[in-house]
């Protein structure tokens, strides 16, 4: 288009748009926008995808008010049509993804206004969005392509301000201070999120995506089941010009810095000698992939398609932390994905996406002497499998000006599958930081003849079926926007220990007469000792959730829209056999939204949200409570070393010699299976946030706009298992672990198990009663639980204009609260729904500052473009340290521990240390209190990354190579740090404080894309 074709078209677009037009946002979970505006009464404007040729046409109402949605996203041409005659030059207008774009057409045709667009090529671009009252940051592949952005979904989402990563030792991300168990993720609007522990995702290549939102908040009613954020992509999708190209990717291990190694010698308090070895800078890591794509019309403007195939491989080695095993990692996969859209006429359409990321890992395990970098005997091979095929099925049809109708049906698949031929043989056994002294004299051997330390045998298959029906009805001033879906998410796993046993050992240094986890206290002249865990379960799972809603949306004004929805949803948690034992309905989330153009001319916006968002129950509670769970552990002393030789490669390792039992078997975890009447409580209520969003935003100029955004976050209530040992019956005698709301009534069956004389059904007011303290027989509850997030945020954007992009955000927040949901990062605790919160009253007794507060988050990102061979892009993040807790194991008149005397990461830990006569009887000790952030804070991390991509100057030829650096600076400041400060009333553990994670090290990527 010509300069004066350009400027004509501008001017037929308002961004400065009265509010007269309808929805903020449609069909958010699908892959489509809208473009709605005003226009004359009668008027006629006709939209054509400038790729696919698909036109839509709709006549403006009495009230000039017009939409046209569930559009593809793209580039479109738009013509008015008044009394018959085409008015004014065809412009140019982009649909973005879940976004609408605003066309406010005049009595001639012409703009009211030129001064609040901005020109982009041949499109335009509306800089403040005053539909939306959504918290979205939107990027393109295009965008992306500027920038050195690692190739994960994940990735993306940090670039959004309050979006920070999570407990490294499990993985994640953490939307505005929620857990990384908290989130959704929708490929074309087929749900792909986890659904076990909802910690991870179906994934596919970056090239495979056209565009990214990242919601942080304020989502509207066809949204739920996530309390965190909300992560939705589209896929590329084929034209009506065949196209096709290939990427190749490269991230050689020579092109990666070194990690640093880490060690830590200390004293507990009691004397005994502490070490913790982190040793890292021998790893490896070599990666490469490429793809081809093709994309095009098989009938032109109507039947279309796009396909891409990746070969991916890598190579990985890295040590064990003590340096003395080598562990190699080789994967070869494929991924292939396609589309298919299908103009059935161009008021119907057909959508059919497919994909598959499914993929194996190939592991063995080998001695290695660090210091020569010598490859020693074969430990044992194992075999990692995972992913799965996706797909899903789509119609969207238009009825007349008015109606929109959508239905979908989807599978999401995803499996974990983990084996080795050393399974049946070989027992894994580790090695605690407390006998570390000991074992680094023995010279740090084998002292197992399995591959892995810490892997169960697991076969775990995931499928999840959805149905989803949504439709659109203008009436005049109002949109409705209502629609259900149905979610069956089935899980098949099986897990057991190795060994012929069943059971994994982990060994412990020891003081006599110390307590172990079954009461039993250490013999004397025992200086260690040996646990041994037997831990089976599996079975077949299925959870429905089922919702529908309702929403108007509303204008009120040419000048004011107001978002009214309600959300209902239901979840249905079964057992084995099919039977229902946590099912909740009725589940109510109101909404209401509001965005005013306090200017009227798009230039300046005020807007603000209001909702209720809730999570849904997670199917590793079913497959933990609702398929049985022995888990069981025995103690033993240990009676010296012996070598021993690996029945599967030949070589030697030394394995321990196991001496007597030291008391009973600890069985107060096993969960049974024949009756769940004391496993579920009957009162069970849906864990759920609030959130109120107010922002402000506005034009500077053409290229130029700012913002701030001030969001507030509840979560009032939690569901996790808690310990029971008292009821209105007396004391129990043992703990039960129920899924209840904790400090809430809890209510279940009682019976003579458990002291009652009758059997029925007894409450138990968890805030009050609910455990009973060793010795001193005192009852008492838990505290209420409570998370807030408060955050202030301030953004700066500079739009692309062919020469340079800029975005700068500054975020203030603060997430306090005594729980951080449904995963404990303090103890890198990562069973979702089970989690030590609510082991013991004093888990949960201190309200503060909680693991993903950071107080100060800086976020930068640009591009420029010098010329059209070279350009450059950076992105840059400061985030200031999360709290540091100091966790003891006692508390004040209990005997019981509030956490492990001997294992650092069992039991969550209480908030009170023993300053005096910790080694006397209990009601002698004197406790401090040492709340949430007790030891500080962690350092401030900093992460720089930039490129350069140089393209041919060669017209005709579209090939490009872009050399991108990841944390160019090389820092690696530590990220987690050890919590438990005591390992027994007053005795300190040396190692508190200390790291066991840190920032991954400087690595380069290489991308060379030619398209053609």
């Amino acid at each position: 288009m010509n300069t004066k074709m350009l400027k004509k078209a501008a001017l037929c677009v308002a961004l400065g748009a009265c509010l007269g037009a309808l929805a903020p946002t449609v069909m958010a979970q699908s892959a489509t926008g809208a473009i709605a505006g005003r226009a004359n009464a009668g008027d006629q404007i006709t939209i054509t995808n400038t790729a696919t040729g698909l036109t839509r046409t709709v006549t403006a109402s009495r009230d000039g008010n017009y939409r046209l949605g569930q559009l593809p996203v793209g580039d479109y041409r738009l013509q008015l049509q008044r009394d018959g005659r085409s008015e004014g030059e065809p412009l140019s207008v982009n649909v973005a993804l879940g976004g609408t774009t605003t066309v406010n057409l005049g009595g001639g045709g012409e703009a009211i206004t030129l001064d609040s667009i901005q020109v982009v090529g041949s499109r335009i671009v509306n800089r403040v969005d005053v539909y939306s009252t959504e918290t979205v940051t939107t990027v393109s592949r295009e965008e992306l392509a500027r920038m050195p952005v690692a190739q994960d979904m994940g990735s993306v989402a940090l670039l959004a301000p309050g979006v920070v990563g999570g407990n490294s030792s499990f993985g994640g991300i953490s939307f505005g201070g929620s857990s990384v168990a908290e989130n959704s993720v929708f490929i074309n609007g087929l749900n792909v999120t986890d659904f076990y522990r909802r910690q991870s995702f179906s994934s596919a290549p970056f090239a495979f995506f056209q565009e990214f939102q990242v919601k942080t908040g304020g989502y509207s009613v066809e949204f739920g089941r996530s309390t965190g954020g909300v992560i939705n992509a589209v896929t590329r999708s084929g034209s009506n010009e065949f196209k096709s190209g290939v990427e190749f990717t490269f991230e050689p291990n020579a092109w990666r810095s070194k990690a640093d190694d880490h060690q830590f010698d200390r004293v507990d308090g009691d004397g005994t000698a502490a070490s913790a070895v982190y040793k890292a800078s021998h790893d490896t890591s070599s990666f490469m992939k490429a793809n081809v794509w093709a994309s095009g019309p098989l009938v032109k403007d109507r039947l279309f398609f796009f396909g891409m195939y990746e070969q991916r491989q890598g190579t990985y080695g890295n040590t064990n932390n003590a340096g003395t095993e080598w562990s190699r990692a080789k994967s070869d996969n494929g991924f292939w994905g396609a589309k298919l859209d299908w103009n059935i006429t161009d008021d119907h359409r057909l959508e059919l996406l497919a994909f598959s990321d499914e993929g194996s890992t190939d592991n063995s395990t080998s001695l290695y002497d660090f210091d020569t970098r010598a490859i020693g005997d074969l430990k044992g091979t194992s075999v990692d499998d995972g992913g799965g095929k996706n797909g899903s099925l789509t119609y969207i049809g238009q009825f007349g000006d008015n109606f929109t109708a959508k239905a979908m049906y989807g599978v999401n698949r995803s499996r974990a599958l983990s084996a080795s031929p050393a399974d049946a043989l070989c027992s894994q056994v580790l090695i605690d930081a407390s006998y570390n002294s000991v074992y680094t004299a023995m010279g740090q051997p084998a002292v197992s003849c399995h591959p892995s330390t810490s892997t169960s045998v697991v076969d775990h298959h995931d499928e999840r079926k959805v149905g989803r029906l949504d439709f659109e009805w203008v009436l005049g001033d109002h949109l409705l926007r209502f629609g259900l879906d149905r979610e069956e998410m089935t899980t098949d796993r099986t897990t057991r220990y190795p060994g012929s046993t069943g059971m994994r050992y982990s060994v412990f240094a020891a003081t006599p007469g110390a307590e172990l986890d079954n009461g039993a206290l250490v013999p004397g002249g025992v200086d260690a000792i040996v646990m041994g865990r037997r831990r089976i379960d599996g079975g077949v799972f299925e959870t429905t959730a089922n919702a529908y809603y309702l929403e108007d949306v509303w204008s009120v004004t040419p000048n004011l829209v107001l978002n009214l929805g309600v959300r209902v949803d239901g979840f249905d948690n079964k057992t084995a056999s099919g039977a229902s034992f946590i099912k909740m309905d009725k589940l109510v989330s109101p909404r209401l939204g509001f965005s005013w153009d306090m200017k009227g001319d798009g230039s300046t916006k005020l807007s603000g949200n209001l909702g209720r968002y809730y999570l849904p129950v997670t199917n590793i509670i079913n497959y933990n409570f609702a398929g049985g769970l022995i888990d069981e552990r025995t103690f033993y002393a240990l009676d010296g070393w012996r070598a021993a030789t690996n029945p599967v490669t030949g070589s030697g390792y030394m394995e321990p010699v196991l001496g007597a039992q030291i008391g009973p078997v600890d069985d107060s975890y096993n969960l049974p299976v024949d009756d769940l009447r004391q496993s579920v409580s009957r009162d069970l209520d849906a864990v759920y946030q609030d959130e109120a969003i107010l922002g402000f935003q506005q034009m500077i100029n053409q290229a130029w706009s700012w913002g701030v955004n001030a969001t507030y976050r509840r979560m009032p209530n939690a569901m996790d298992d808690i310990r029971i040992n008292h009821t209105p019956c007396g004391p129990v005698g043992y703990s039960l672990w129920p899924i209840a709301n904790p400090g809430e009534k809890v209510t279940i069956w009682g019976n003579e198990d458990i002291g009652c004389d009758t059997e029925g059904w007894i409450t138990i007011d968890t805030s009050k009663a609910g455990y009973i303290k060793g010795g001193s027989g005192e009852v008492v509850g838990y505290f209420k639980p409570k998370r807030t997030y408060k955050a202030l945020e301030f953004q700066i954007d500079r739009a692309w204009d062919d020469k340079w992009a800029f975005n700068a955000s500054y975020l203030w927040s603060k997430s306090e609260g005594n729980h951080e949901g449904p995963v404990n990062s303090d103890t890198n605790y990562g069973d979702t729904g089970m989690v030590q919160h609510w082991d013991h009253p004093a888990n949960n007794q201190d309200y503060g500052p909680l693991f993903n507060d950071h107080r100060h988050q800086i976020k930068l990102r640009g591009s420029y473009k010098l010329n059209e061979m070279w350009s450059f892009g950076g992105t840059f993040t400061a985030l200031s340290g999360g709290p540091i807790t100091a966790l003891g194991v006692a508390w004040p008149d209990d005997s019981t521990g509030a956490a492990s005397f001997v294992t650092e990461g069992s039991g969550g830990g209480s908030f009170w240390h023993c300053v005096k006569n910790c080694d006397g009887s209990w009601d002698q000790r004197e406790f401090e209190y040492a709340g949430r952030g007790w030891g500080g804070r962690m350092p401030w991390t900093y992460n720089l990354g930039a490129n350069v991509t140089w393209t041919l100057p060669v017209e005709g030829i579209d090939l490009k190579a872009r050399l991108s650096v990841y944390n160019l600076l090389n820092e690696q400041e530590v990220i987690n740090q050890r919590a438990r400060y005591e390992k027994g009333p007053g005795v300190t553990r040396g190692l508190y404080g200390t790291g066991t994670r840190w920032q991954s090290p400087r690595y380069a990527q290489l991308v060379v894309t030619w398209n053609f």
